[in-house]
């Protein structure tokens, strides 16, 4: 058995659900079960909608409703599902009219209403694959994924999961074809309808693929795998044949969007092989990310970048040869919820960037108590990462003489020794990385890069 997420540019039209279902076609003999995003922006729109809808503007949330309806009884129409996609609006329609008259947006709410896209598309995708003779039948994910009750950001209970995958999917598996399931969507252990966080069906692909023991993990996007660089950055890139579940977790995390951080921890538990593909060029081999990379001249896997990147720069000379002041600077983000992402520390200083600032205003002002604190915005992190770097010798050196013309803020190697991340300014990012890129992949190794 194989698990197939198709993300939402995969599914955002009936051409583009044409393409999937030629995939999943070919695919049969794999026993597939297929895992889909809502249909393109279909999330953030229903969001909006819930926005304006608690904040009184009620004629503008049902006009922006009627048009995410019109939108997928359009491209619905011809796979004879208008009654399916016709009794879901009501329903939402109905939530909608609930939200104006309490004015309020709880994260229980917010599930409710984020959740539809994805019941929508799955049912949609699975009549469109019955339309074509193939024999699909679709699974809500809500009755088999279970999650704790922490609304738009819920954490797998795995044991129920697990329990409930092998107790549905195998019957089902035995007379038909293909299972379809909406992806990002879950319920508490009360049937509620929960959500697994933004960029989730990468996470309900590895969830179900590690509770049933599958072959493989395959995430199909609209890229031809992981590049070597960001490309709305860098045109010219590679892409990465194979990379290790390791490296994959680094890239993914300091910004690599092919792929969501936490897809991989189910799979590596499991030891289960993750591919990125690419539906609309389905023949292209992708990028396997497995326990182990295939080996490499180059130092080097990929350039990951994170923008929208905050410098806080702490220093108390009262600290000096006292204990304790870590410590107290991380009790305080902790208090926070803020997660830091980069660190360098000295005995009377330390210097973080965090990508939320929600909390920085109430962070601020704990720390002036005791330190001065400077806040910088407007950075980016720029990221190396590679399982060799931890062996070759120079990767530094290089990366400064590539970046003699650029103004390093800050720099980091993480403990793996995988990831090697420096701070620029924002407005510098397009040109660290691609005098980075020019240096590292000017002779890319074939083995390892197409």
């Amino acid at each position: 058995m194989i698990v197939m997420k198709f993300g939402g540019t995969s599914v955002e039209s009936t051409e583009a659900i044409e393409r999937v279902a030629g995939i999943v076609r070919d695919r049969l003999a794999l026993h597939p079960v297929v895992v889909v995003s809502a249909m393109g922006k279909t999330t953030n729109k229903l969001l909006a909608i819930a926005a304006d809808a608690v904040a009184g503007r009620r004629e503008q949330a049902l006009d922006l409703l009627n048009q995410l309806h019109e939108f997928h009884q359009r491209e619905s129409e011809e796979l004879g599902v208008d009654d399916i996609v016709s009794v879901h609006f009501q329903e939402l329609a109905e939530l909608v009219k609930g939200l104006a008259v309490m004015g309020e947006m709880t994260p229980r709410a917010t599930d409710a209403v984020s959740a539809f896209g994805e019941r929508l598309s799955s049912l949609i995708v699975t009549a469109r694959l019955r339309k074509l003779g193939i024999d699909a039948v679709h699974l809500d994910a809500r009755s088999v994924i279970v999650t704790d009750g922490r609304h738009t950001q819920a954490a797998p209970i795995l044991a129920e999961t697990t329990t409930r995958l092998n107790a549905t999917i195998p019957p089902l598996a035995a007379k038909h074809a293909v299972i379809v399931m909406g992806g990002f969507i879950a319920s508490t252990e009360n049937g509620v309808t929960s959500t697994l966080g933004r960029g989730g069906s990468d996470y309900t692909a590895s969830i179900v693929g590690a509770g049933m023991n599958a072959a493989e993990i395959q995430i199909w996007t609209d890229v031809d795998g992981m590049l070597t660089s960001d490309p709305t950055i860098l045109k010219n890139v590679y892409r990465v044949k194979q990379c290790s579940f390791a490296e994959a977790a680094e890239l993914a995390y300091f910004g690599a969007k092919v792929l969501h951080p936490a897809t991989v921890l189910p799979a590596i538990e499991k030891n289960i092989p993750v591919r990125i593909l690419n539906s609309r060029r389905p023949e292209v081999e992708g990028t396997l990310i497995s326990s182990k990379a295939v080996d490499s001249t180059s130092p080097i896997r990929s350039i990951a970048c994170k923008r929208n990147i905050t410098l806080v720069n702490i220093v108390s000379s009262r600290m000096l040869m006292a204990h304790g002041f870590l410590r107290r600077v991380f009790e305080i983000f902790d208090r926070h919820e803020t997660s830091v992402d980069m660190l360098a520390t000295s005995e009377v200083s330390v210097s973080l960037t965090i990508d939320n600032t929600q909390a920085l205003p109430a962070i601020r002002k704990e720390i002036e108590e005791f330190a001065d604190i400077t806040v910088e915005d407007q950075q980016a992190i720029v990221c190396m990462v590679g399982d060799n770097l931890r062996h070759t010798p120079g990767v530094l050196a290089r990366a400064f003489a590539a970046l003699n013309h650029v103004k390093i803020r800050m720099i980091s190697e993480g403990a793996s020794q995988l990831n090697l991340s420096l701070v620029v300014s924002a407005e510098e990012l397009a040109g660290a990385v691609e005098s980075l890129h020019g240096e590292f992949f000017a002779a890319p190794d074939p083995a390892a890069f197409a």
